[in-house]
């Protein structure tokens, strides 16, 4: 107990104090699992829309797959695209190991069939009838879509949500494709990592309690749009 007293009072002091390392880790967690979400939205989204709209032959091969890589590990992503980036892997010539964008890569990998996945479940939940309705109303496909998009934007928040919680909390891939390097790879959860490993729990705990802090921040924003014009904010 008076370890977790003294991670909380050291993650205040930090915070509170502005110390420039934290913030920087912080900075750089936001734009890593940010932009891999987005990347997972513009790529989950649109499979999701398909598989719950069209019929095609191999339809339930593709959702098993789905919800194959639902449950992916981490660990086993940041081993594969390791290999891909490698300096002798088929994409090493772009020279994006230990970089941010190798991370983000690997996060988007975790996070899309998420996205898709849920996707799929917020757009099969509707009435069917709907999407018949707007066709015989004259909607184009691309007018059907975006409607039938905002009526499960619910649905789709939560797929947001759930893909961003997925990726800022992972530590495997981002450790094996980043290398936790001070500045340029380093956030919240390879830092932490990187305290218990050094012995220094009440820094270990800072970092913790701020991640729960930013990551709390950040689905709070997500769930405020989720509710917004339903009475559930006052």
């Amino acid at each position: 107990m008076e370890a977790i007293i003294n991670g909380l009072y050291q993650a205040l002091t930090l915070l509170l104090g502005g110390d420039a390392e934290l913030y920087q880790v912080i900075l750089l967690t936001l734009q890593v699992s940010g932009t891999a979400t987005l990347i997972s939205i513009f790529l989950g989204v649109p499979v999701g829309l398909t598989l719950a709209l069209k019929d095609f032959p191999g339809k339930q091969a593709c959702l098993s797959f789905i919800n194959f890589g639902m449950g992916l590990p981490p660990v086993v992503v940041g081993l594969f695209v390791s290999l891909l980036l490698w300096r002798y892997g088929p994409l090493g010539a772009l020279g994006l190991m230990y970089t941010s964008w190798a991370m983000i890569i690997a996060q988007a990998v975790i996070a899309s069939p998420i996205v898709a996945g849920l996707t799929f479940a917020a757009i099969g939940s509707l009435n069917p009838k709907l999407r018949l309705q707007l066709i015989s109303l004259g909607a184009a496909w691309p007018q059907t879509y975006w409607l039938l998009i905002k009526q499960a934007r619910i649905g789709l928040l939560a797929a947001v949500m759930a893909g961003f919680g997925g990726v800022v909390s992972e530590v495997g891939a981002s450790m094996m494709v980043g290398g936790n390097v001070k500045g340029e790879t380093r956030v919240l959860t390879t830092a932490t990592v990187m305290e218990v490993g050094k012995g220094n729990y009440d820094l270990a705990l800072a970092f913790s309690f701020v991640l729960l802090l930013v990551a709390y921040a950040v689905v709070a924003l997500l769930t405020y749009s989720q509710n917004k014009g339903k009475g559930g904010w006052s």
